[in-house]
This record gives C-alpha cells, structure tokens and sequence, in this order.
C-alpha cells in the first residue's frame, strides 16, 4: 500500500464554537442589525482574528478601554468578562453596555465574591494578563492573588491557611490545573473547593477529543489565535497525550507542507473561538496533498445553548411589539 493510500484525517468533535463564543458573536451581529454602525467592543469580543475582521467589516469598532468609545455610545464587553471598574467607568461616560460575558465566566464572578464576603484568601488559577483573568481578579482585589502553575504555588501567602478557596479560568487545561490544586492542596489541606469546575464543558470536551486521537497521529492541527487561551492549550494536550507534532495555525494558509512530510495521520481540531469554514478550509487543502478520508473522532454531544443579553433581548422584544 502507497502513503498516499494511507493518508487520512481524523477530525475532532467537538471543536469550535462553544455556546459562550456563539452568544458573543451573535450579540455584535444583532447589535450591528438592531442599532446600526458602529458598535463599539471593548478588547476582542473572542480571541479569534477571522471573527473580529468579519466583524469589523460589518461596522464594529474594536478599543482596548472604555475611554475610547464616544460618550453616549454603544459598547459590548466581551466574552472574557470584565471587571466592576470597568462597569463603572462606562456608566460614567454613559455608555450603553451591552455584556456578552460567557455565563460560565460570570459563574466564576460570583464565586469570587461569594468566597471575598467569607474574607477567605481566593488563589485564581490562570494567565496574567489574560482578560478572563483581569475581569474575575477584578470582583475582589484584595482577595485574590493568581497562580500560573504549579511550580509557583510555594510562593504563595495568604492570612489564614485554614481559609482558603480556589478559582480557575475557564480555559485552561484540565490535567495542568488538577496538578495546581494538588500542590495547593498539598499546601493548605483545607482548601475550599468551588461548587463546581470552573474550567467550562466545551474546553473539557475539546481536550478529551484531542486526547482521544493524539496517539493515532503524526500531527495535529489546532486551528486557532495565539492569543487564544484554550487553543494554545489544545497544542499542548496533542503533545503531551502522544501525537507526534502539533501546530496551531490561524487558518490554512498558513499550514507549512513540510509538516506533511513523512505523515500519514493528521488530527484536525479547532478552538472554542474558531468558525467551522476555517476548518474546513483546512480539509480542503488537506485533500490536495492525499489527504482525502476524513473520519470523525466523536467524544462527547454538546447541546447547550445561551440567551443573548438582556439589554439587547430588550430592545429585540420592543421591535417587535
């Protein structure tokens, strides 16, 4: 039998859109039809740059802060959340906020205030910088302190080691996360636990699809944003659960033929952020070097589903009365 013969795709499900991202592109694409262009988004409504560039030609106007956006305007936060301050800041250039921020990120909000009102020491496990992060860190300042890894958590301090609860962003990968809270709790054998995880259902079931075909592969390809959080990680779950290379490439273009070199197997997946064309851009190319069976590695259904925001719920309803 050729390599040619042999070469094939196997195709992670799920990949792509979860229902937070869902929501958040379809609150920008309703607010563009509801109240007209511009829209102004605080920071990137997901971290995917097809999606923002899509967005963009429709009318919406990307800012880093709320300072940018003209008083009396229209703004959408983002998907990953943000901060009281920032709430307050809009509210004092009478902003109209429009918050697509994922529900199962607001969940993680809560948490954190509910663990700040029992004055408990909040270790929120995550990326500095990320904006998920900033936006949780945000709801109690004083409270939490933020740990990347496990190597870091004998730095850290807290009041009462009998007093501490722990938080996570919900991106992030699972097994790396399960090692943090072991070391924390190797250090605070009290730790409180949130009522429930944190890191969201569609990350988990893209990591477990990703580890389900990894070892069948030569290479995967992650389709995603570097400055997607869940989907660096999916690179690093391909590698560490066996396949032979990873790459995460932002669509097709960019996939380098090099990589194809030698390989028989290639594993496609997508991050939460991705839309489905940008995968299948991928097949296409895919099948003009050989590789043209694709075969579907199922892990998990997913069916849920989120409401859009009440404000521009609101609105909608009025329209139609």
């Amino acid at each position: 039998m050729t390599a040619t013969n042999r070469r094939r795709v196997l195709l992670a499900n799920p990949r792509g859109y979860c229902a937070g991202v869902d929501r958040a592109v379809v609150t920008v694409e309703k607010a563009l039809e509801q109240y007209g262009a511009p829209i102004y988004v605080r920071k990137q409504i997901v971290h995917n740059t097809h999606v923002v560039s899509t967005l963009e030609k429709r009318g919406a106007v990307f800012v880093e802060e709320t300072d940018e956006v003209p008083e009396g305007a229209i703004v959408v936060f983002s998907a990953h959340g943000v901060s009281p301050m920032v709430h307050e800041e809009a509210e004092k250039r009478s902003l109209k906020t429009i918050d697509a921020t994922c529900p199962l990120v607001t969940k993680v909000h809560k948490e954190a205030k509910r663990f700040a009102s029992q004055d408990r020491d909040i270790i929120l496990i995550g990326h500095i910088g990320h904006e998920e992060v900033e936006g949780t860190s945000g709801e109690a300042p004083e409270h939490i302190q933020i740990v990347e890894s496990p190597d870091q958590v004998d730095q850290v301090e807290v009041r009462d080691p009998d007093n501490v609860s722990w938080l996570s962003q919900t991106t992030l990968s699972v097994d790396e996360t399960n090692q943090t809270v072991d070391a924390l709790r190797g250090k605070f054998p009290n730790l409180l636990d949130p009522p429930s995880d944190d890191i969201c259902y569609a990350t988990s079931n893209r990591q477990d699809a990703v580890k389900s075909m990894a070892p069948e592969c030569d290479l995967v390809i992650v389709v995603g944003s570097d400055n997607s959080s869940n989907s660096v990680r999916l690179v690093e779950v391909a590698l560490e659960a066996g396949a032979s290379a990873a790459h995460l490439i932002d669509n097709a273009s960019l996939m380098e033929e090099a990589w194809l070199e030698g390989v028989d197997t290639v594993g496609v997946t997508s991050g939460a952020s991705v839309p489905d064309i940008l995968v299948r851009e991928l097949l296409d190319k895919l099948s003009g070097h050989g590789f043209d069976t694709v075969d579907t590695v199922q892990t998990a259904e997913e069916s849920l589903t989120f409401s859009l925001p009440k404000e521009l719920r609101r609105d909608l309803r009025a329209e139609t009365v």
